[in-house]
Order: structure tokens, then sequence, then C-alpha cells
């Protein structure tokens, strides 16, 4: 119905888009509450303080070549992929701006404030590549113009926004520790460390709007949750050559089958209490079905995982 309109000339709401707004006001009052402890507990930062620019040379008097970084491939690729997830912030701004706009209220002071948070990651993150000159600036600026220009789109409502938004927030604090980790770099770690933060305060904040969402509407709360489940993507699968890096960071142990299982999705699950909600219709029991029996089988094809990685080490070891 986009461009529709009354007589009096006010944009017509589908019926979508009309449950979306009463459920957004029927929540809002929580979000007031998670909004005001998010600020309460959230520090100022400020990326330049983690810069090491007594590392930097200028470019065009020697320019980037393969042999300049201390990063091992697995950790550049790692770090290429995080930022460039990152620098797909004008388009999770305008998704969280179309799902979770709401009035004056806390809603869209919410989005803004995230938004302003978001910015300074893909700061702090390119101005330490750069500087350290741990990856190609030229291909880094072309892969981000590709990955930007590409976007992203999330076709959900407001219940089901709130749980992918759970879940790859979380995802993102946990790909971003363990690159920084992975690094060895203390510079990197710190970064990566700090960044991370910021990632978990916002899962909080969805984690417990989602949770508001269950309280008004269990029913729906499961079929969305699952649904977004089932069909997870990081926001970053779109980069070029995604998959294969992302081969590359489940083989370090960067994120991979166990980590999803044991480090995002239970967490999360557990804290709704989805197994353990009584009230619900007939077709979220029948989701919560399908989300078991997925689990039961991303735990199966995450212990394989593990194994063919330990034997493919063992081998790779035995040669050396």
């Amino acid at each position: 119905m986009d461009g529709m309109r009354d007589q009096d000339g006010t944009a017509l709401l589908s019926p979508r888009q009309e449950a979306d707004r009463a459920l957004l006001a029927e929540i809002e009052p929580a979000v007031h509450r998670l909004l005001e402890r998010h600020i309460s507990v959230a520090k100022e930062w400020f990326p330049h303080e983690y810069i090491p620019y007594s590392l930097g040379r200028d470019y065009d008097k020697e320019p980037w070549t393969p042999d300049q970084p201390r990063l091992t491939g697995v950790a550049q690729t790692s770090f290429e992929v995080n930022l460039l997830t990152e620098d797909n912030l004008p388009s999770y701004h305008r998704l969280i701006h179309r799902m979770f706009h709401h009035g004056d209220g806390a809603w869209k002071d919410w989005v803004h404030r995230w938004t302003a948070e978001e910015g300074r990651h893909a700061i702090v993150i390119r101005d330490y590549l750069v500087v350290t000159r741990n990856i190609d600036p030229v291909a880094l600026e072309r892969c981000r113009m590709q990955t930007t220009l590409l976007g992203y789109e999330l076709d959900a409502d407001v219940v089901g926004g709130l749980a992918y938004t759970s879940f790859q927030e979380l995802a993102t604090r946990v790909s971003h520790q363990n690159t920084g980790r992975y690094s060895q770099d203390p510079v990197a770690d710190r970064i990566m460390t700090r960044v991370a933060l910021d990632e978990n305060l916002h899962m909080v904040f969805y984690r417990g709007a989602m949770e508001a969402i269950f309280e008004v509407d269990p029913s729906a709360a499961t079929r969305a949750v699952t649904d977004e489940v089932l069909k997870f993507q990081m926001p970053g699968h779109g980069i070029s050559g995604f998959t294969r890096k992302a081969a590359l960071m489940a083989d370090a142990g960067i994120y991979d089958l166990r980590i999803h299982h044991d480090d995002i999705l239970l967490p999360l699950l557990r804290h709704w209490r989805v197994f353990e909600r009584g009230g619900l219709d007939g077709e979220a029991e029948r989701a919560r079905e399908r989300l078991a029996h997925f689990l039961e089988k991303l735990d199966t094809s995450a212990k394989r995982f593990e194994e063919r990685r330990a034997a493919k080490r063992d081998r790779l070891a035995g040669r050396s």
C-alpha cells in the first residue's frame, strides 16, 4: 500500500503495518525502561583513543605491500568481514527505522541512539586496519563500496525483526570478541573488546523488547523466534566471497556451528523460556517442535564439523 492515501492525504497503512504499530505502542513502556537502562550503563568512548597512530606512514610515500600486515590471513579475513558488516549501517538504519519507529517516544530515541553508537564501530576498526597497514586499503575501500551499494534487506514484521536483531547482535558480539582474540594483537583485541561491549548492550535491549513480546503474545513470539532461527543469516552474507571467508573463520574457531548453537541460540532461547511456556496456540506448538528438531540437527552437525576439524589439525600436525 505504499503511496496510497486517504481523502485527507494521510498515508494509508497495510493491515500488517497497523498491527505492528499497535504492538509497538503496547510494549513501549517496557521499551522506555530498556532505553533508560541502556543510557545509564552505556559508556562514552572515542575511537581515536584506541588507534596507534605512531605506527602510521604516508601511503603516497610508502604504498601498501602484502608483506606489511602483522595479522595472519584468517585474522585479516575476519577483520574484513566484521568491518564490511558494520559498513552497511545505512541499510540497517533504514530497516530498523521502518520496523521500529513509532511516534516520538522511546522507539524513535532508540533507533537514533543505536545508529549513533553503531557508527563508531566501522570508524575504529577501519582506522586500526589502515594505520597499522594490516589490510590492503584500496581493496578494502572497493569492498566497502560494493557492500554498501548492494545494501541489506530483511523482510520481517516487528516480532520477527526483534527476534532477528537479538540473535544478530549476540552473534556479532561473539564474532568481534573472537576476532580480537585470534589476532594475537593486544591493540586489535582491545578494540574488538570495546566494540563487543556495545554489541552486547544492544543485544540486551532487543532481547528485553522481545521478552515483552513474549508476555503480550507468546504464540506470535514463538513462531517468530522459530522462523528466525531456521533461516538465520548474518547480515554480512552479501559480502563478496562470504561463504569461503565464513568457512575460514569457522575452521579457525572464530565463528562456527558450535558457537552458533551453544553461544548464540541456546542462551537467548533459555532467557525467553521458549520451551517452558504454556498457553500456545497449535501453530506455535508445531513451530516449537520444529525448533527443537532443528536444534538437535544443528548440534549433530556441529559435532561432525568439530570431528572433521580435529582430524584435519591432527593430519597437519603429523606432517609438521
